[in-house]
């Protein structure tokens, strides 16, 4: 179970890192809100899941989810560049969340 709290956790991440784009330095309100909940829960879940992963192999997780999913959004929704090296990136670090998830306890 606490792989499927890191998971959402990481999705959850992935939210608190676009509120950040959109609210333009905490000058917008909502998009201001929508971070900080998108946040805290994510905190959270990444907390729970924290009590049986290992601590390096959680967060790598936890980080890599939201790295990966906040490049994909800001290339399908933001217009962003999907150069041949940024997608090889991306796919390298999915590629060690994998890893990682196949290496570790629970």
């Amino acid at each position: 179970m606490a792989w499927v709290y890191l998971v959402i956790a990481g999705f959850f991440e992935i939210g608190l890192a676009l509120g950040l784009k959109y609210s333009e330095g905490f000058s917008r309100l909502w998009p201001t809100v929508g971070m900080a909940v998108s946040g805290g829960i994510s905190f959270y879940l990444l907390s729970i899941a924290m009590k049986s992963l290992p601590v390096g192999t959680a967060y790598a997780v936890w980080t890599g989810i939201g790295a990966a999913g906040t490049v994909v959004l800001g290339i399908l929704f933001l217009k962003e560049s999907s150069d041949l090296v940024r997608l090889i990136s991306i796919t390298l670090i999915v590629v060690g969340v994998v890893g990682l998830r196949f290496s570790s306890p629970a």
